[in-house]
C-alpha cells in the first residue's frame, strides 16, 4: 500500500503538466498583448509624428491634441491615430478647428462627414498588423501575423503569400489559416497555370473572385463558395510576388481606406520577399560593366538599361547604360547620344500603350523574359514617326535589363519569308556539287525524308535506295534526262521515311554547267503531295459513290414517278352524273427528283353519292408516293361504308396514325349528294374549297380539324353546303398557290380574283387556275372542280325558277 507522501508526490506529477500548460497560455496571451500594444503604440507614435510635422509643435502638445480630438470624435486614441494616417492631407484642418476652439462635436462630425469615411476599426486594425508584420522574422511570420491582426477581423479566414520566379511559377512563401496539405499540394505553382495568383502577377493588379469560381487555387475545395482578393506585391518597380487572401462566403464591402490599406500590406509582403531573396539592389557599376560585356558579344543590337526609381521607390523610367557596336539609331544620333539618356527621352514613342516601354516594365517587375519575332517599333525621325518591324528580346539580368532589337530589313523578311513558304508548301530545297561531292539540304528537306538534321544528306544517284520499288523505273529516266542529257526533269515517287511511312514526293531539278558545258552541279527541290495524292484519291472514290448514289436517287425517283403517275394520271374520265360535270387536273413537280404526295379522287359511291377528295403528303420520294396510293385507297375503302366525310377523316387519321410509319397529310373531303345538291364536307389541316356564284368566288368557312397522323383521337367538324344551278366548287392542293415570299391568305386572296369571271365549262376554269398559278415551291398540284348544270327546260332548270321566285 502507497505511503501518503507518495500518493502526495504523483497528484502533484499529474498536476504538472495542467500547470505547465496554463503557465504556457498565459504566457502566450501576454506575448500577443505586448505585441498588440507595441503595434498601438507605434501607430500612435506616427500619428503624433504627423501632428508635430503638421502643426509644428511639441510632441507633448501633440499627444494633448491626440487625446483631445479623440474624446471629441468618441474614438480610442489608436483608430484616431490610423485616420490620421489614413487621411494626413486633411489632418491639419481638422486640427485647426480644435486648436480655434471650435464648438464641441465638431470635430467629430467633420471626420464622420467629410474626412474620414472609412472604418476606424479597420484602418486601426490594418495599422496595427503592419507594424506587427514589419517585426516578423519570415514571410511565414508575415502571412500569420496579417491574419491574425488585420484579415481576420475583416472576415477573413487565411492568408497566402506567393512569391514570383522568373519563370512564371510561384512558390508559396507563407500561408496561415489552410491546412497542412493545402501547404504542402500547393507549395510549388509551375508557368502558365491559371489560378488567381498567376492572373494578378501578369496583369499587375488586383484579382477579385467571387463564390463558385471554376479557377483552381489554394484551398478551393474546403471552401468553394468563399471570395478572394489577390494582390500583387511589389517593390522597386518589380513584382516579387502575391497576396491571396480568401474569405469564407462574400466579400465584405471594405471601404475606399481599406482596399488602399490592403494594398500596403501586399507591399509590406513584396518587402519582406525581397529580404528573403537576398539583396537585388541598383544595378551597380560591376554588374553595369559585365552587361555590357555580354551586350558587345551579342550579334544582335542590344541596349542595356538599368531602372529609374522616383521618390516613393516606384519605377519611373530606364536610363540607357550601353549599347553594343551594333547598335545603329533610327534616328541617326551618335551612341554618345542615347547612353546616360531616360529611355522614355530618347524614344518617346515607346511608350505608347502595349508598346515597348510596357513591355520592358513587365520583365523588369515579373522577370520573365520576353521574345518576339516581328513587333513594330515606332520612332521619330526628323519629327516625323517612323515605325520599322523588329525582333525584340527582354530579359532581367543583375538589376538591369538587356534590350536586343533586330530591325527587320529586306533580306532579313524575304529570308524569313522564303522559310515559311518552304514550310507552308512542304518544299525542300538542295545543291549537289559533282566536283566535290558537297551536298547542301534545307531544313525541310530532312524532314521530308525524315531524317534528323544531323543525318547526312543523300546524293541522287541513291534515291532509288530510298523510294518505293516500283517508282524505280521513273527514278531511272529522271536521272538520265538530268545527268546525262543534261535537260531538267521531274518526277513523282514514294519516299521510305525513316519511321516506316510512305510519302508521295515530287522532285525537281535542273543541272548547272560550266562555261564549256561540263556538269558541275545540280540544283533542285522536293515537294510533300501525299495530302495532295490521297485527296485526289478520296476525291475519285468520293465522285464514284456520288455517281452510285445518283444512279440508285435516279432509279427510285423513276420508280416513284411511274407510281404516281399510274395513280395519278393528269387527267380523269368524266363521271357519268346527269346535271353534274366533274373535272380534275393534276400537274408534277417540275423537277423529277421532287416526286410528292399529292392526291386527289372522285368516284361514285355504292349508295350514289359522289366523294370528292384531294390530299397532300408530307415530304417527297417513293416513301410520299406510297403513302399516298395508301391513304387514297384507304378513303375510298372507307367511303363505300356510306359514313360522313367527319368520320371518313377520323378513320384515316387512324390510318395515317396506326397503321403506317406515322405518316404526316392533309386533306380535304366531301360527299355530294345528287338528290338534294347538297355537299358535306370536312377538312383535315387543308385549305377549305371555294365556291363560284354568280361570277364571284368565295372561300368557305375553315372548319376546326387537325392533320392526319398527328394525333390518334383527333376529331373533326363538319359543313355543308347547297349547290345551286351553274355553281362550281373547287378543291385543290397548296401547290396551286403557295409561294414563299407571300403570306397564305395573301395567295388565296390571289386565287379568288383569278378564279373569278365567264368560263365555257369548268375543264376551262381549271386549265385557266394551272396557267395563271405563280406558286414557286415546285409542289405537285391537284385541282378537282364540279359544276352543277343549267339546262334549259330540265328539272334543275325548273328548279331553279322556283328558288328565283322564293325571297
Amino acid at each position: 500500500m502507497d505511503s501518503p507522501a507518495t500518493a502526495e508526490r504523483a497528484e502533484q506529477s499529474s498536476a504538472d503538466p495542467a500547470r505547465l500548460a496554463a503557465t504556457v497560455d498565459r504566457l502566450r496571451a501576454q506575448v500577443h498583448q505586448v505585441r498588440a500594444a507595441a503595434a498601438e503604440r507605434a501607430v500612435v507614435d506616427l500619428a503624433k509624428g504627423v501632428l508635430v510635422e503638421r502643426l509644428g509643435i511639441s510632441p507633448a502638445q501633440a499627444a494633448r491634441q491626440l487625446a483631445r480630438l479623440a474624446e471629441q470624435a468618441g474614438l480610442s486614441r489608436v483608430e484616431l491615430a490610423a485616420d490620421i494616417l489614413d487621411q494626413a492631407d486633411t489632418v491639419e484642418q481638422i486640427a485647426r478647428q480644435t486648436v480655434d476652439q471650435s464648438p464641441p462635436g465638431a470635430v467629430a462630425v467633420a471626420a464622420r462627414n467629410g474626412h474620414a469615411s472609412v472604418s476606424r476599426s479597420v484602418a486601426g486594425w490594418l495599422r496595427a498588423a503592419e507594424s506587427v508584420a514589419a517585426d516578423a522574422a519570415d514571410t511565414q511570420a508575415v502571412a500569420e501575423s496579417l491574419l491574425e491582426h488585420a484579415l481576420a477581423p475583416l472576415g477573413a479566414c487565411a492568408a497566402a503569400v506567393w512569391a514570383a520566379g522568373a519563370d512564371g511559377s510561384l512558390r508559396l512563401a507563407g500561408s496561415a489559416g489552410f491546412t497542412d496539405e493545402d501547404a504542402r499540394r500547393w507549395h510549388y505553382v509551375p508557368p502558365d497555370v491559371p489560378t488567381a495568383a498567376r492572373r494578378a502577377l501578369v496583369e499587375r493588379g488586383p484579382v477579385w473572385t467571387e463564390g463558385g469560381s471554376t479557377a483552381p487555387t489554394i484551398g478551393c475545395h474546403q471552401r468553394p463558395e468563399g471570395a478572394r482578393v489577390v494582390l500583387p506585391a511589389a517593390a522597386g518597380g518589380r513584382v516579387l510576388g502575391v497576396l491571396e487572401v480568401c474569405w469564407p462566403g462574400p466579400v465584405p464591402a471594405l471601404p475606399a481606406a481599406g482596399g488602399k490599406q490592403l494594398g500596403a500590406l501586399a507591399e509590406l509582403c513584396a518587402h519582406t520577399l525581397d529580404a528573403d531573396r537576398g539583396p537585388a539592389a541598383p544595378a551597380s557599376a560591376e554588374a553595369v560593366s559585365e552587361l555590357a560585356g555580354l551586350a558587345d558579344g551579342l550579334l544582335d543590337p542590344t541596349l542595356v538599361l538599368v531602372p529609374l526609381l522616383d521618390a516613393d521607390g516606384w519605377l519611373a523610367d530606364f536610363r540607357v547604360e550601353h549599347v553594343n557596336p551594333r547598335f545603329r539609331d533610327p534616328a541617326g544620333r551618335p551612341p554618345e547620344r542615347i547612353v546616360g539618356a531616360p529611355l522614355l527621352e530618347a524614344y518617346p514613342l515607346a511608350a505608347q500603350a502595349g508598346g515597348l516601354f510596357d513591355k520592358i516594365q513587365r520583365v523588369h517587375a515579373t522577370g520573365e523574359p520576353f521574345h518576339t519575332e516581328r513587333m513594330p517599333v515606332a520612332t521619330l525621325v526628323d519629327n516625323a514617326v517612323h515605325t520599322v518591324e523588329a525582333a525584340v528580346g527582354i530579359s532581367r539580368l543583375s538589376g538591369g535589363v538587356l534590350l536586343t532589337c533586330r530591325v527587320l530589313d529586306d533580306t532579313t523578311r524575304l529570308a524569313a519569308l522564303l522559310q515559311h513558304t518552304q514550310r507552308l508548301g512542304g518544299i525542300g530545297g538542295f545543291e549537289e556539287n559533282l566536283v566535290s561531292g558537297e551536298i547542301t539540304w534545307s531544313g525541310q528537306l530532312f524532314e521530308l525524308h525524315g531524317l534528323p538534321p544531323t543525318a547526312p544528306p543523300i546524293p541522287l544517284r541513291q534515291l532509288a535506295a530510298r523510294a518505293h520499288p516500283d517508282d524505280a523505273t521513273a527514278i531511272g529516266r529522271f536521272l538520265r534526262t538530268l545527268l546525262y542529257h543534261r535537260r531538267p526533269a521531274s518526277t513523282a515517287i514514294r519516299l521510305r521515311a525513316a519511321e516506316g511511312a510512305t510519302r508521295h514526293s515530287r522532285v525537281i531539278a535542273e543541272p548547272v554547267l560550266d562555261d564549256v558545258g561540263n556538269l558541275v552541279a545540280v540544283l533542285g527541290a522536293y515537294q510533300d503531295v501525299s495530302a495532295q495524292h490521297w485527296t485526289e484519291v478520296a476525291l475519285a472514290a468520293t465522285r464514284d459513290q456520288l455517281a452510285h448514289t445518283e444512279q440508285e436517287s435516279a432509279e427510285r425517283n423513276r420508280l416513284a414517278l411511274q407510281l404516281q403517275r399510274a395513280i395519278m394520271p393528269s387527267a380523269q374520265d368524266p363521271i357519268d352524273v346527269p346535271g353534274l360535270r366533274v373535272a380534275a387536273r393534276y400537274r408534277p413537280a417540275e423537277k423529277g427528283h421532287l416526286v410528292g404526295g399529292d392526291w386527289y379522287d372522285s368516284v361514285v359511291l355504292p349508295g350514289g353519292g359522289i366523294l370528292l377528295s384531294v390530299g397532300d403528303i408530307a415530304g417527297h420520294g417513293i416513301d410520299a408516293a406510297t403513302g399516298m396510293v395508301l391513304l387514297r385507297n384507304a378513303l375510298r375503302g372507307l367511303a363505300a361504308t356510306g359514313a360522313a366525310p367527319d368520320q371518313l377523316l377520323a378513320w384515316l387519321n387512324v390510318v395515317a396514325h396506326n397503321l403506317t410509319e406515322r405518316v404526316l397529310a392533309t386533306a380535304l373531303c366531301g360527299v355530294y349528294d345528287p338528290d338534294t345538291r347538297v355537299l358535306t364536307w370536312a377538312r383535315a389541316g387543308h385549305l377549305p374549297p371555294v365556291l363560284l356564284r354568280d361570277g364571284r368566288a368565295t372561300s368557305l368557312s375553315f372548319l376546326s380539324g387537325m392533320l392526319l397522323g398527328a394525333r390518334a383521337d383527333a376529331r373533326y367538324e363538319q359543313g355543308q353546303v347547297e349547290l345551286r344551278p351553274g355553281d362550281t366548287l373547287l378543291m385543290y392542293t397548296d401547290g396551286l398557290i403557295e409561294r414563299r415570299d407571300c403570306a397564305v391568305d395573301d395567295s388565296l386572296a390571289r386565287l379568288l380574283r383569278t378564279a373569278e369571271g365567264q368560263a365555257s365549262d369548268v375543264d376551262d376554269l381549271l386549265d385557266r387556275l394551272l396557267t395563271h398559278s405563280n406558286a414557286d415551291t415546285d409542289d405537285d398540284t391537284c385541282i378537282v372542280g364540279i359544276r352543277l348544270l343549267e339546262r334549259p327546260g330540265s328539272a334543275l332548270a325548273a328548279d331553279r325558277d322556283g328558288e328565283g321566285s322564293r325571297p
